[in-house]
């Protein structure tokens, strides 16, 4: 039976919106290229932007997004936000599933080429909804790393349709470069030292970066960091030892950039176990 919310609670839950609260508790899954994050989310984030795309799939009702500052909230049960798309997203605590997809990656070119790189797109229902239950049902029953991250990987090739940007590969001195920051992630990295690697010069592999990934260096190292350090506070360390494991000065470093790439704060998503994730 439906459950009506008092006035007093319609209230507070402006309350929460408009100061910006928001929490999260689920799972969190990785792969080279993506990730998936699994739970139930309320409130709403902060202004924030990420390199990877963002797939956002409910497991029932609704969620939101907006743009601007004053625009219009758009209602989605599935969306896809592309690199670099600032926005705020609120959430009326609900189980959904996030699926970050790095846009060099193939799947990510495939995703571009699909739904654009300038706004937020609405998923096709006849996709998105196979793809979401995919992932809840993969959860409920099986929710092993190796599980799960079959089923994430399934469900974004569902939604990359069949896009003949997945034959497009990479310029090979960027996939050494690539390769290479992955490797070194938790240690310091220089433009130049990445260049050398990519057997180029600072300032034609910084073009070759941009052009080739959408971004740029620095946010792109950012946004492998920030995923390490994720990796490992949901594996039980502190998040000053998760900074320092990932090569954050700080942990007030690593928050700032947690905000800017999320919208919350990082001690905001709590691990979940795996019998209560539904």
């Amino acid at each position: 039976m439906p459950r009506h919310s008092s006035e007093s609670e319609q209230a507070s839950v402006r309350r929460q919106r408009t100061a910006g609260m928001n929490s999260a508790a689920g799972r969190i899954y990785w792969w080279q290229g993506g990730s998936l994050w699994i739970g139930e989310g309320t409130g709403r984030t902060q202004w924030h932007e990420h390199h990877a795309h963002q797939l956002a799939l409910a497991r029932e009702a609704h969620f939101r997004f907006r743009t601007e500052a004053e625009g219009t909230w758009r209602t989605f049960e599935g969306a896809l936000v592309p690199s670099h798309c600032t926005h705020q997203f609120e959430v009326d605590g609900i189980t959904l599933a996030h699926l970050f997809v790095e846009p060099e990656s193939r799947a990510g070119r495939a995703l571009t080429t699909r739904f654009g790189s300038h706004a937020i797109a609405e998923l096709p229902a006849a996709q998105a909804r196979p793809a979401a239950d995919r992932l809840f049902e993969a959860l409920a029953h099986s929710p092993s790393r190796e599980s799960m991250v079959n089923a994430a990987q399934a469900a974004v090739a569902t939604l990359c349709g069949a896009s003949t940007e997945t034959d497009r590969t990479l310029d090979k001195r960027l996939v050494r470069a690539l390769e290479y920051i992955q490797a070194n992630v938790r240690n310091p990295l220089s433009l130049a030292e990445v260049a050398s690697v990519a057997a180029l010069s600072e300032s034609h592999f910084r073009h070759l970066f941009v052009a080739e990934t959408g971004s740029s260096f620095r946010a792109y190292l950012l946004w492998q960091r920030i995923n390490l350090a994720i990796d490992t506070a949901m594996a039980g360390a502190s998040w000053t030892e998760a900074a320092h494991a990932a090569g954050f000065a700080d942990s007030a470093h690593l928050t700032r950039t947690h905000k800017r790439m999320f919208g919350i704060e990082p001690t905001a998503v709590r691990p979940q176990p795996f019998s209560s994730a539904m």
